[in-house]
């Protein structure tokens, strides 16, 4: 090592902006020292205090909570609440006091609805808090102290240990086996190796191997590090301010609710001005003018739409939670049926996240080994057969040696497989198990003596065993490396061995060396263990990989039919990344693969024309999955991002939906995400998206239904207006036909079954409104049937000579009826109304029976007759309702059956 500061350079005033430019990972640990100004014997107290003052407490900061107030004035931001609260007012003003109320309680229950929703958001940054480590292990005036650790500071020389939490990103000083998990940070299943080494500046995160990141855990060995970032300046606090910076992303339905409610709100300004217009024009009482635009207002204004926009989403929410998905915000729940690509991580999610041994190379020969995970199932073949192992000498000594130089164990729990230890270590065992050999049983013939621990520069681990009067050491490591520690009395075979390795990894597999070499005397007899291991015998190759998951291939597959593209974003290595992208069906033979230092190199341009065709991003840090995210939306898509770890949370904030996995995700995943998989299984992502799918064709079929009776009011109130006849409604009415009748119906369409062929369409633009062009058209129709018939009747009882309160009965019940025919109308866009069975969704059955029932009853009922100004209706006119209600659906059929025609004529539409 080299010589470190004397206490004189170390107490030496520290520049900030100089500390946060250094490349630490390429300096030498002498240098880093140097350029912290402290030594071995760590930071006194003193200085560390002077430090503390210039750079803070090593803490993430936090976020400024949004105040109730202000939340609750959000949810009145709406082109629909802006013009229902002028209607209260207009009401209000004139008198009409019922009117008012009624109103009111619907601006109410929209607001509480949307603010329960938003204040259940914005909490990652304190999860994250939450993975800060609050005692640490430092060197302070020449001796070793535990203090809280958020009084670290750059300098601080820290000691780690198996089981502890990193507290603060560190330079590594001194490493005896060290390894740390950092999947939170990096995505890699395996565990990382630490040493002290000098590495390029241009090294990406996942392979700085002489560095400690904040919130990863020790899972082996010793050493000491000392401390260059803390806080908001670490690898976690980065993450931290670009969650923060990012903010909530508007999804989908979201987007297209506020078009919506932007054409809407115009329309009712347009229809309320020509009102007005007219009014005027023919000299109407200012009056009957503002109950004009209030009936108008009240006519045009689906009130009840974010209410049963709620529930709809909210029967989707439940629907999900029975195949394995919790949605964490209720607007995401549409969003993965638009999606158009789905940003997946690889380990755990489309693999098994379980090493698992396929291949060994012994003896000459290639091995396969069946089986996954950590089931007992499987076995080793050759040529087709099972191998009977005493036929295979040095197949047998391979898998023992295997097994031996390991510290992982595997124990037999419910006729199960219950591991414990690295993830390599394991598939070795499982490998062996597999072919009858357990560790139990093997270390009573070897007892274990000394052993020689994995270290990164070493690239090898060993240990050394009792046989019989003599020791036997087993070696297991990288194949380049072990060929060279072997003795070979045939030169070819030894570039034999390395090409099979070579073409191992080729097909993205870990490949590990089987060694062993025999000694006279008993393990504690020998020397150094290290200096004892040259002249090995070579035994084989165990080649390894996380299998992709069966059920994702299917899901991979179901996805591309869907017209959804499914791109692999990992930590990995490129070449592991593109082999299981291969095997699931996401990359073919011709793709390529962008690592993270590829992402360096190109612009935000080149890396959107890059997004369009490149299937895997692998080596990849959080600013990179961010910025491959940001490339798919500018290119149009809709895109959901899986992730579990915290480096993944930038990326599933940005992205259209983030989805987290529920049992190997971190808490910061879980809340930047907008919904989580409980199982961490590609295919319930893709049991999601039909869910997604079937909610937003809901949703279009609810708003279809609302959006035709609500025109068709509105051309009735503006007819009467310009032909100056009597309003055929009054807002109560109007109210009453909006929320209680159309209601109860809106709420249960949206327990519609999903329709066949759901998952065969191409996915929604996003630009695609709530209503398509098709559905616009119809609306048309619809809403001119239903004025035309109502008013067609309301007249008729005028010059009957009946009272205006009766002809506005008959008006507003020919509304109810028109409602209840057209409602078979939006159940399905393309199929015919007579072909959709009734008891196919027996909500929307019973709930159309209720509302004609409480109609009918509203009718008679003195109470609601005195609130609403309704009289009684005799049966011939009850009779003529219900024929002219029925011409709806006649209308519609015929539109439907003119677009089935020309679709067929021409199949290119």
């Amino acid at each position: 090592m080299e010589p470190s500061p004397s206490r004189q350079e170390a107490n030496a005033v520290i520049d900030p902006s100089s500390i946060r430019r250094h490349v630490w990972w390429s300096l030498s640990v002498g240098e880093t020292l140097s350029a912290l100004r402290v030594g071995d014997e760590g930071l006194a107290s003193e200085e560390a205090e002077a430090r503390r003052a210039i750079f803070g407490l090593n803490q993430l900061e936090e976020e400024e909570e949004t105040s109730a107030l202000t939340v609750w004035i959000r949810q009145f931001k709406s082109p629909l609440i802006y013009i229902l609260l002028l209607a209260a007012v207009v009401t209000l003003a004139v008198g009409e006091f019922v009117d008012t109320l009624v109103i009111a309680a619907v601006l109410i229950l929209n607001a509480v609805i949307g603010f329960v929703q938003e204040r259940r958001a914005e909490r990652s940054a304190r999860a994250l808090r939450e993975l800060v480590v609050t005692r640490a292990r430092v060197m302070r005036d020449s001796r070793e102290r535990q203090i809280d650790a958020r009084e670290l500071v750059p300098g601080d020389m820290v000691v780690v240990e198996a089981g502890s939490k990193v507290p603060a990103d560190c330079r590594v000083v001194d490493a005896s086996a060290l390894e740390a998990d950092e999947s939170l940070l990096t995505g890699e299943s395996t565990t990382v190796g630490k040493r002290d080494a000098v590495l390029d500046p241009d090294t990406q995160i996942a392979d700085r191997d002489n560095m400690l990141f904040m919130g990863s855990v020790i899972t082996r060995g010793r050493g000491r590090a000392v401390v260059v970032a803390t806080g908001p300046s670490t690898q976690l606090g980065e993450i931290a301010g670009s969650i923060k910076e990012i903010g909530l992303v508007e999804t989908p339905i979201q987007q297209r609710m506020a078009r919506f409610a932007r054409i809407i709100g115009l329309a009712v300004l347009a229809a309320s001005a020509i009102g007005f217009g007219i009014g005027f024009a023919l000299g109407e009482d200012p009056q009957h003018l503002f109950l004009t635009f209030v009936a108008l207002a009240v006519a045009a204004i689906p009130e009840g739409l974010p209410i049963v926009l709620t529930v709809t989403l909210s029967i989707g929410v439940n629907r999900m939670a029975r195949r394995h998905v919790i949605i964490r915000r209720l607007p995401a729940v549409e969003t993965l049926g638009s999606c158009s690509v789905i940003g997946s991580d690889k380990t755990g999610t489309l693999t098994q996240n379980r090493m698992t041994v396929q291949r060994i190379y012994a003896e000459g020969r290639d091995f396969t080994v069946t089986g996954s995970g950590y089931g007992e199932d499987g076995e080793i073949i050759h040529d087709g057969n099972g191998v009977v192992l005493e036929e295979w000498p040095q197949l047998r000594m391979t898998l023992i040696a295997g097994t031996l130089s390991n510290d992982a164990t595997i124990s037999k729990v419910d006729g199960g497989l219950e591991a414990h230890g690295d993830p390599t270590e394991i598939a070795l065992l499982i490998s062996a198990y597999k072919a009858g050999l357990t560790k139990e049983e093997l270390e009573k013939g070897f007892p274990r003596g000394k052993d020689v621990p994995f270290d990164p520069e070493l690239r090898y681990s060993a240990s050394f065993h009792a046989s019989g009067e003599g020791a036997i050491a087993f070696v297991k490591g990288a194949p380049e490396r072990m060929v060279d520690m072997c003795a070979w009395s045939d030169p070819a075979e030894r570039e034999r061995v390395l090409d099979v390795a070579h073409r191992m990894a080729e097909d993205g597999l870990r490949v590990l060396a089987m060694a062993s070499k025999e000694y006279a005397g008993p393990p504690e007899a020998l020397g150094a263990p290290a200096e004892e291991l040259s002249g090995l015998t070579f035994l084989g190759l165990q080649a390894m990989i996380d299998p992709p998951r069966e059920e994702a291939i299917a899901a991979v597959r179901g996805c591309q039919e869907a017209g959804i593209r499914v791109v692999m974003i990992t930590g990995d290595h490129a070449v592991t990344g593109l082999a299981i992208a291969r095997k699931l069906g996401i990359a073919r033979e011709p793709d390529k693969v962008l690592t993270g230092a590829d992402l360096d190199r190109i612009t935000d341009d080149e890396l959107e024309e890059a997004a369009q065709r490149v299937p895997v991003y692998a080596r990849v840090s959080p600013q990179h999955k961010l910025r491959v995210v940001n490339a798919l939306q500018r290119t149009g898509s809709v895109v959901a991002v899986t992730g579990d770890g915290v480096n993944d949370a930038p990326a599933l904030r940005a992205a259209d939906i983030g989805v987290a996995m529920g049992k190997s995700g971190t808490d910061v995943a879980k809340e930047a995400a907008d919904m989580v998989i409980t199982d961490d299984n590609f295919a319930s992502i893709f049991a999601a998206v039909e869910e997604g799918r079937i909610v937003f064709d809901n949703v279009r079929k609810v708003t279809f239904f609302l959006i035709a009776t609500g025109l068709g009011t509105v051309l009735a109130v503006l007819a009467s207006i310009m032909f100056r006849f009597e309003l055929p409604f009054l807002p109560a009415q109007l109210l009453w036909l909006n929320l209680v009748t159309n209601g109860i119906q809106d709420v249960a369409l949206a327990f519609e079954p999903g329709e066949e062929g759901v998952l065969k369409r191409p996915p929604r633009s996003r630009r695609e409104g709530v209503i398509s062009g098709l559905l616009w058209v119809r609306t048309a129709i619809a809403g001119t049937v239903l004025a035309c018939g109502t008013l067609l009747l309301f007249l008729l009882e005028i010059h009957a000579d009946s009272s205006i309160e009766h002809a506005r009965t008959v008006a507003l019940t020919t509304a109810v009826f028109f409602q209840v025919f057209h409602l078979q109308n939006a159940r399905s866009e393309h199929r015919s109304a007579f072909a959709v069975s009734p008891l196919t969704n027996r909500f929307l059955f019973v709930g159309t029976a209720i509302a004609v029932a409480i109609h009918i009853a509203a009718i008679y009922l003195p109470p609601t007759q005195f609130i609403l100004r309704l009289e009684p209706i005799n049966a011939i006119t009850w009779v003529k309702m219900i024929a002219v209600a029925s011409t709806v659906i006649l209308a519609v059929e015929a539109h439907k059956l003119l677009t089935r025609r020309s679709v067929r004529a021409d199949p290119i539409r």
